[in-house]
């Protein structure tokens, strides 16, 4: 019985192997491979400034390069990072000198400020806070909005076929104005 099995293999895989043509030449493709927009902002979107490094490899020489903005999104991103996080802990100080003093303990570390400050304090650092995360936010919406637009101009050229000239034109006698003419080549 296992010879038998054995036998049926090898004439069943030797079957699909003569079907190979050895002549068949593979198609090749007849588009031309784009630079792919959404895989830029996908990639800025799971780490931030990954859109910008794909869209700096694919740029061909000589064209404005991409990689200079990625400091500049992690300095953003730090910058809001750092006041959420201060506004953050300072809020939380406010809240529990606040709830401190209402069970009767002594003012510990903000002693000049009366309840009502410390209330006025609390609400001023939640809004400076829920302000940087915002600003982080768009920060981040920012790096992948770049990211996709950059990409769509990695292969946009602007050669000298392109011109504007701008001439002032007179079209009644007492009206002035200006003309802009456009011309493709």
């Amino acid at each position: 019985m296992h010879k038998l099995l054995g036998v049926f293999i090898v004439v069943w895989f030797s079957f699909h192997v003569n079907a190979q043509d050895s002549l068949a030449v593979a198609p090749s493709p007849d588009t031309v491979k784009t630079h792919s927009w959404k895989r830029a902002c996908l990639f800025s979107a799971i780490v931030p400034g990954a859109g910008q490094i794909y869209n700096h490899i694919a740029m061909p020489k000589g064209k404005k390069k991409a990689y200079w903005k990625v400091p500049l999104i992690y300095a953003g991103l730090g910058v809001t990072t750092y006041f959420a996080v201060k506004n953050n802990m300072l809020k939380n100080d406010y809240r529990t000198e606040y709830e401190s003093r209402k069970i009767g303990n002594a003012p510990n570390n903000f002693a000049e400020y009366d309840d009502q400050s410390l209330l006025s304090l609390y609400a001023q650092h939640r809004n400076r806070r829920d302000f940087a995360i915002l600003g982080m936010g768009i920060v981040y919406l920012l790096n992948v909005i770049d990211a996709g637009v950059e990409a769509h101009f990695v292969n946009f050229d602007i050669s000298e076929d392109l011109s504007l000239s701008i001439h002032p034109t007179t079209y009644f006698p007492n009206a002035y104005g200006v003309s802009f003419q456009f011309k493709f080549r």
